[in-house]
């Protein structure tokens, strides 16, 4: 499975943390910056994570800033994105679930990276169950 990943300054080191996380679990981990810790714009980041999702050359993105709300937003405006701010796995779980999520977006600074990793693991380990939710899924403009 492929997966692009992306952040700013706040996540960078988060961005680090899961990187070698998901490498060592097998996973092709296409790495769309900040290449350091140095203050930039979470805008630019975003946009590559839902460029390569919607084009289909990863299976999923995962991005994180401070909060997780700014790139979360900015991937947001992408037609076919569905990030999805998870900071518990529940919530990537149902992110998953329930909202066909194909984009994390983890909060850096309020988990630690063990609660990062754990929510990677949910939302990883979730599968959309289409039924009742894809009329709702239906009516987010494609």
């Amino acid at each position: 499975m492929k997966l692009a990943i992306g952040g700013d300054h706040a996540g960078y080191d988060l961005k680090e943390v899961l990187k070698k996380y998901l490498t060592e679990k097998g996973f092709k981990v296409i790495d769309k910056g900040p290449m350091s810790d140095e203050r930039c714009d979470y805008a630019d980041f975003a946009h590559l994570v839902a460029n390569s999702v919607e084009n289909n050359e990863v299976d999923f993105g995962l991005l994180m800033c401070g909060s997780g709300n700014g790139i979360n937003m900015a991937a947001n405006k992408h037609q076919g994105i569905r990030a999805a701010l998870c900071w518990k796995p529940e919530i990537a779980t149902l992110a998953k679930q329930h909202n066909k999520a194909n984009i994390c977006t983890i909060p850096a600074r309020f988990v630690s990276e063990e609660e990062a990793m754990a929510i990677l693991d949910a939302y990883l380990g979730a599968e959309y169950e289409g039924g009742r939710h894809q009329a709702r899924i239906d009516k987010i403009p494609v």
